[in-house]
């Protein structure tokens, strides 16, 4: 059995719970993280050295960052329309992939951060603008590209659509925030939230 190691309302948990759903992988989920702590634990450490969420272990092998064990699930289980296996779709999915955790994800955590784990009182206002304004210009990326197609990585939805669903769909949608319109973007948000494993692992609110 398949145990995912971290909570729920994690980012980063959730991109893994909304894959199985869409796969229909069966797992089971224990609380790691956040208030349930944990993750400083000599024996969590020594699954995971970062001391972060999300941890897989997978009938004994033990796997950690999100997207990595994205593509171990997708490849184990036959998720080919997920992750497709045609070297130029695959390597399309890939770049958004890695867009996603080296642009999008660091453009919007510090206003999460501010906005969601800091006492209004002691935000940084001016990190938070410009937290606003970095993701703003990440989206406007993505807006460009959904202007194209109906998903991130062409007609279909694909890991790359999970990747950056949860940043720049439901939290950049649902930050109490101005935004610029992005119509080719909220309406691709808009799809995702037709999607049942969408609803239930990643609409749950943000916390």
């Amino acid at each position: 059995m398949l145990t995912i190691l971290g909570r729920k309302n994690s980012s980063n948990v959730q991109k893994l719970l909304w894959l199985c759903g869409e796969a229909g992988i069966p797992f089971q989920r224990e609380d790691y993280g956040g208030p349930f702590g944990k993750t400083k634990d000599p024996a969590y450490l020594a699954k995971n050295p970062n001391a972060l969420v999300p941890t897989i272990d997978d009938d004994g092998f033990v796997l950690w960052e999100s997207n990595a064990i994205m593509r171990y699930l997708a490849t184990k289980h036959g998720a080919e329309k997920l992750y497709p296996s045609e070297l130029k779709r695959r390597a399309d999915v890939e770049r958004w992939l890695d867009w996603s955790l080296g642009t999008l994800s660091p453009a919007i955590t510090p206003m999460f951060l501010g906005l969601y784990r800091t006492p209004e009182p002691q935000r940084d206002k001016a990190a938070i603008e410009a937290s606003r304004l970095k993701t703003a210009d990440a989206v406007r990326i993505l807006d460009a590209e959904l202007a194209k197609h109906p998903y991130v990585s062409g007609d279909s939805f694909t890991l790359a659509d999970i990747a950056c669903g949860i940043f720049a769909g439901y939290r950049w949608f649902n930050f109490p925030i101005e935004r610029p319109d992005f119509p080719n973007t909220k309406a691709w948000y808009e799809r995702l939230a037709q999607r049942a494993a969408f609803k239930e692992h990643v609409m749950i609110g943000i916390t």
